[in-house]
C-alpha cells in the first residue's frame, strides 16, 4: 500500500518544522511548502524532504505545490488578510483533488470575537469544513508555552518574569508537542479523523505567577513575577520590532486569559497523549529547552544588553493598539464578545471537553 504524501506550511517554522520532524519518524513521504528558500529549508532538503516555494495567497501556485499530494497541514498566516490565503488554500485543495486537511484552529475561536485573527479563524473553520471532497480535521490548542518563554532573557539574565495574564491560567503546550499531534492526525488520515475537532494542551494549568517559579528552576536562580499592564506590551513590541498585529492579537488573549478561556471545563485533556502515545511535556521542559538558547545566556554581555533594554523599555511610544486596529480598518462584529462571555461558545467547548477522543473513535468505527 503507498504511504500518502503529505504537504506542510510553514514548513520551516516554530510549529510546520516540529510537524515535518515527526511525519519524517514515521517513515512518511514530506513536501515541505516555504515562502522562500533559505538555510532552513536546505537544511530540510538534506534529509530528503521535497521543497517547494509558493506564496500562500496565490491559487495557481498553491494547486502546483498541492499536486501530487494527499494530504496536507495547514497553518494560518498571522497576518491581517489571513482570511484570503486560506480561501486561495481552499480553492487550490478543491482542484487538487486533496484527500485530508488537518487545520491548526484557535481554541478562541469565535464569529464575534475582538481579536480579528480569531474571527477570521471561526470563518476560516466553516470555510475548510465545506471544501467539496476534502475531508477536514480541526486541531484547536489553547496557549503555546512559547507565548510565555519570549521573555526568558528577562528572566535568565535579570531575574524578572513579566505578566500580563493577571491570576488567569491556562496549560501551556509546546510547539513539540502541537508537532506531534499534528502528524498523528496527518499520518492516520481521514478514516479515523474526518469532521473531528482536537483540543491538545499541555499536562497542568499554570498561573504567570506559577510560570514564573517554574521558568526559575530553568534558569537556575530566583526569579520574580512581575505584573505588567497591557500596554507595556506595546512599548516592548515597539522595541523588539515586533510586528504590531501581533501583539495587537496578543492583548485579547491575555485578557482571555484573565476570563478563564483557557481554564474552562478544566483546561487539561490528553488529547497529546491518546494521539501520540506520549504525555505532553511539562512547562518546565520546555522552559529549560528555551534557557538553553543563545540570548539567554547568562554571560557579561548578554546581561548588559538586558539591562539596557529593560531600562529603555518605559521610554519607547509604544503601540496605540485601538488606534492601530482602526487604520487597518477590520470588520467589526455589531457586538464584540470574549469567547467565554458567548453561549454558543461555551456550549460547543463544553460538549468537546466532555468528549475524550476513545469515545469519538468508538462512535466513528
Amino acid at each position: 500500500m503507498l504511504k500518502p504524501r503529505i504537504l506542510v506550511t510553514g514548513a520551516t517554522g516554530g510549529t510546520g518544522l516540529p510537524v515535518v520532524h515527526e511525519l519524517l519518524a514515521r517513515g512518511l513521504p514530506v513536501r515541505a511548502m516555504v515562502h522562500r528558500k533559505d538555510l532552513r529549508s536546505e537544511a530540510l532538503e538534506r534529509r530528503g524532504v521535497e521543497v517547494v516555494v509558493a506564496d500562500m495567497y496565490d491559487p495557481d501556485q498553491l494547486v502546483a505545490a498541492l499536486r501530487g499530494v494527499q494530504r496536507a497541514y495547514y497553518l494560518p498566516l498571522m497576518e491581517p488578510f489571513m482570511i484570503q490565503s486560506a480561501t486561495a488554500f481552499a480553492v487550490a485543495a478543491r482542484e487538487a483533488k486533496l484527500e485530508h486537511v488537518v487545520q491548526m484552529s484557535q481554541w478562541t475561536s469565535h464569529r464575534a470575537h475582538p481579536a480579528a485573527m480569531t474571527q477570521q479563524t471561526w470563518l476560516v473553520d466553516q470555510l475548510f469544513a465545506a471544501i467539496p471532497g476534502v475531508e477536514h480535521t480541526v486541531f484547536n490548542p489553547g496557549m503555546f508555552a512559547h507565548n510565555f518563554l519570549r521573555t526568558i532573557d528577562f528572566a535568565a539574565l535579570l531575574g524578572l518574569y513579566p505578566v500580563l495574564s493577571g491570576d488567569g491560567r491556562a496549560a501551556p503546550i509546546s510547539n513539540e508537542d502541537l508537532g506531534r499531534v499534528a502528524a498523528a492526525l496527518l499520518a492516520e488520515g481521514p478514516r479515523t479523523h474526518a469532521g473531528r475537532s482536537y483540543r491538545p494542551t499541555g499536562p497542568t494549568l499554570l498561573s504567570g505567577k506559577e510560570m514564573a517559579a517554574i521558568v526559575g528552576k530553568a534558569v537556575g536562580h530566583r526569579v520574580v513575577p512581575v505584573n505588567l499592564p497591557i500596554w507595556m506590551l506595546g512599548k516592548v513590541a515597539q522595541q523588539q520590532g515586533i510586528d504590531p498585529y501581533q501583539i495587537s492579537v496578543l492583548r485579547h488573549y491575555m485578557e482571555d486569559m484573565k476570563r478563564g478561556t483557557f481554564s474552562f471545563e478544566g483546561g487539561v485533556t490528553n488529547v497529546v497523549e491518546e494521539l501520540t502515545g506520549t504525555p505532553a511535556e511539562t512547562f518546565e521542559v520546555t522552559a529549560r529547552r528555551y534557557a538553553a538558547l543563545p540570548m539567554a545566556r547568562q554571560t557579561m554581555g548578554n546581561r548588559l544588553k538586558a539591562f539596557i533594554r529593560f531600562n529603555l523599555t518605559p521610554f519607547y511610544p509604544g503601540y496605540d493598539f485601538d488606534r492601530w486596529d482602526r487604520k487597518m480598518g477590520f470588520p467589526l462584529p455589531a457586538k464584540a464578545t470574549l469567547s467565554i462571555d458567548d453561549a454558543t461558545w461555551r456550549q460547543t467547548h463544553a460538549a468537546q471537553m466532555a468528549q475524550p477522543r476513545r469515545a469519538a473513535l468508538e462512535q466513528a468505527s
